[in-house]
């Protein structure tokens, strides 16, 4: 199952992109999380800068630079990532992604996700790109009912 979470981006340049989650009832993840105090999950705030720093990414043009190759891309690392607030049913959590630096192996990004103008959560994070190996891999373990720790299904 996949998740996504980005509602709506507000704004985007090369370095930056601000977008919107709506947080509503009708998201499922929410009757356990929590049944009689619904609030999102720690795990999907990262989640959504994850997936807004992929945009980010893939929307560059890396055809004239010296990018990493593009692609699919993956969360590598997560560096103090601080949670200070809930995001409730009828909220809307405003992620704001910008880029700190790239290496040889991909880049960091910093994010901050802020409701009603109070900071939610906040924290640095690193993106690489899924190898064609890993790529190639996992398409082949889909196919044959493998998960990727070499169970079968």
């Amino acid at each position: 199952m996949r998740f996504e979470l980005i509602d709506r981006v507000l704004w985007q340049d090369a370095h930056r992109i601000v977008a919107v989650k709506c947080l509503s009832t009708a998201e499922e993840y929410l009757a356990d999380h929590f049944p009689c105090f619904p609030v999102l999950p720690g795990v999907l705030m990262l989640e959504l800068f994850v997936q807004a720093g992929r945009r980010l990414l893939s929307d560059r043009d890396t055809s004239n630079s010296q990018d990493t190759a593009g692609g699919p891309w993956i969360l590598a690392e997560a560096r103090n990532i601080r949670y200070s607030g809930m995001v409730r049913p009828g909220q809307s959590l405003r992620v704001d992604v910008k880029l700190r630096r790239q290496d040889e192996s991909g880049w960091e990004l910093e994010g901050v996700g802020t409701v009603e103008d109070k900071i939610a959560v906040q924290g640095r994070f690193r993106l690489v790109p899924l190898s064609d190996q890993q790529v190639n891999w996992q398409m082949s373990a889909q196919r044959n009912g493998v998960s990727q720790d070499g169970d079968e299904r």
